[in-house]
């Protein structure tokens, strides 16, 4: 098997090792172990635990930003199609959340590990909205002349109903009119 290991295999496996013993009590031994495979075979492919692990967290964030690649170029104002990009976001890690509670957290716990790959995460959401505003600006809907700065305000400002560490607040039954609360004042500050 060692010979035909990819890099897709060992992070599947260790998935499901880290669910099953979770992050604080994961090592490379126990995901070779579950591959049948030497400790040194994971090395070859993930050059530390922390690589490993990291891998697994880009991953799974990469689950989160691929669906929200979706074309919002069509149908409707900038701000309706802004509003659906972050509802769609929005759905996506509260769906996560309330499906698997346990393994939303083990991510969490992951991901909070890897500064840079959050970073990047991030910014690759930033950059799929940075269209949305440009085409806003361009056809006189939005103030702002910075798109890239706008992007960054709007996402920041709407941390509390997508970012991981807030996500108990999400259970909240007014969690939808906070938003509305929240996206109206968004709105105010950046239409025209």
């Amino acid at each position: 098997m060692a010979d035909f290991l990819t890099k897709e295999t060992i992070l599947d496996t260790a998935e499901q090792v880290l669910r099953r013993f979770g992050p604080e009590k994961t090592s490379v031994v126990d995901v070779a172990r579950a591959l049948n495979v030497s400790h040194g075979t994971i090395y070859r492919h993930f050059s530390s635990k922390a690589a490993l692990r990291e891998a697994v967290a880009e991953r799974w964030l990469h689950s989160i930003s691929e669906p929200l690649k979706a074309d919002f170029a069509q149908g409707g104002s900038s701000a309706e199609r802004l509003r659906l990009w972050f509802e769609m976001l929005i759905n996506i890690k509260h769906t996560l959340v309330q499906k698997d509670p346990e393994l939303f957290s083990m991510y969490t716990t992951l991901v909070q590990e890897s500064g840079e790959v959050v970073h990047d995460h991030i910014e690759e959401l930033i950059k799929q909205i940075i269209p949305i505003i440009e085409e806003g600006i361009a056809n006189n809907e939005f103030k702002s002349s910075d798109a890239t700065k706008t992007a960054t305000g709007v996402f920041l400002a709407t941390a509390r109903f997508h970012h991981p560490a807030l996500a108990m607040e999400w259970a909240s039954p007014s969690i939808n009119q906070e938003f509305d609360i929240v996206w109206n004042v968004i709105l105010s500050g950046i239409v025209k």
